[in-house]
């Protein structure tokens, strides 16, 4: 027994590794190549190493033109998801009426729908109400799946509070904004602070609904594609995604930690 279960162990470690690998070698390779001296072929092993591409990404005005706009709009669909994924969850949690399943399906549909299909679907109901395409159209499309991940973080977190809080702020004369401000928000902070990193996140870095939303305009993920499709200077497309690894990965740890559980089961 001692013998097959660590021949399991050593197994599942194995395992675990190979995975880790398989999905961190071809970031570590965008980050290598970021510091190539050759600009046009991926050779391997690397001619030489050099940080010029830092300097001409940074020199590159169509570069911080789409770092300006993925950062606005990723911001500002931030804050609509906070506020209206909160008032959705608000308005689910605890209520009982007919129906209540279906709506929370609705709420989550949009980020468990392949995201062509959202970016059609979207592109589709923006043509037909004759919306023109613009930084708000990108906005509303991002807004339809960071909604989500507040919803779920702050239902989590009211699944996990004692409701006989609420009920005792209310006994105690206060109206449902002062017990929305002075009870319920307290306990949902971090959880709505790591929502809407998460939220930051996969609105900044969505290319696929942003490909039928945008129009003209160009995301940093849109540019990325674009400059891999017409190659030109190819170690700045990689130093544009050693940002974007950056952008993304801070505040997802950021998310993570706060929404820990410490060793006695506190956030």
């Amino acid at each position: 027994m001692p013998s097959k279960w660590n021949f399991g162990t050593i197994g599942l470690k194995l395992a675990t590794t190979l995975g880790f690998l398989f999905i961190h070698i071809p970031i570590f390779i965008i980050i290598m190549y970021a510091f190539s001296t050759d600009e046009k072929t991926f050779q391997f092993p690397l001619p030489g190493f050099t940080l010029k591409w830092f300097g001409v990404a940074w020199d590159r005005n169509d570069i911080w033109e789409a770092i300006i706009l993925s950062s606005q709009v990723a911001t500002i669909s931030t804050i609509l998801a906070i506020i209206l994924g909160t008032l959705a969850c608000l308005a689910v949690y605890r209520s009982k009426f007919f129906g209540k399943e279906v709506i929370s399906f609705l709420v989550i549909l949009p980020i468990a729908l392949p995201g062509i299909v959202t970016g059609i679907s979207l592109r589709s109901a923006m043509s037909l109400f004759g919306i023109p395409f613009s930084t708000w159209t990108i906005v509303i499309a991002h807004a339809t799946f960071c909604i989500v991940t507040v919803y779920n973080n702050v239902l989590a977190r009211l699944r996990r509070s004692s409701h006989s809080m609420v009920e005792a702020s209310m006994d105690l004369g206060a109206n449902p904004w002062q017990t929305f401000r002075f009870v319920i928000l307290p306990n949902i902070a971090t959880a709505l602070l790591a929502g809407g990193m998460l939220s930051f996140a996969l609105s900044f870095d969505e290319v696929i609904v942003t490909t039928f939303t945008a129009g003209q305009q160009s995301t940093v993920p849109i540019w990325m594609l674009t400059e891999f499709i017409r190659p030109r200077q190819r170690p700045v497309t990689n130093v544009v995604a050693v940002f974007v690894i950056l952008v993304t990965t801070i505040p997802i740890l950021v998310a993570y930690y706060l929404t820990k559980e410490d060793e006695g089961g506190k956030k």
